[in-house]
């Protein structure tokens, strides 16, 4: 058993390659082999969202404050909500986070495979943003 308590872990600003605005990261898991998943809560302020990326293995966000932003390619901008869950399947490309003029928060969880839980792609533009 491994007991990991608040705030152990220092947070971190969200790296300007793969963020748009105001992102910080707070890990809060990352499991030993042969376990393979990662956590963290990400808390985006309002407009600020991820580039475009994917997951070898998918990901799942659990939101836990304010409103959001997800899309996947070809699809079309929908809002999150606090108490939503989304889950991108492995492979595709999506980028999330908070709306306009309101900050949102979300845990997120993925695995790592073959030492690797996220491809970076390009920035969301503005337009892509807006929907």
């Amino acid at each position: 058993m491994k007991i990991t308590r608040s705030g152990q872990a220092p947070s971190t600003a969200g790296p300007s390659d793969w963020f748009t605005g105001t992102v910080r990261l707070d890990p809060l898991s990352s499991a030993e082999p042969p376990g393979r998943a990662q956590v963290a809560h990400v808390t985006f302020e309002p407009g600020a969202r991820t580039a475009w990326h994917t997951h070898p293995a998918g990901q799942t966000l659990i939101v836990t404050f304010g409103r959001g932003r997800v899309q996947r390619e070809g699809g079309p901008v929908e809002e999150i909500h606090d108490g939503d869950v989304v889950w991108f399947p492995a492979g595709e490309k999506h980028w999330h986070g908070a709306s306009a003029n309101t900050a949102m928060s979300h845990i997120a969880i993925q695995e790592s495979i073959d030492g690797s839980a996220v491809t970076w792609m390009e920035k969301v533009s503005d337009a892509d943003y807006g929907g």
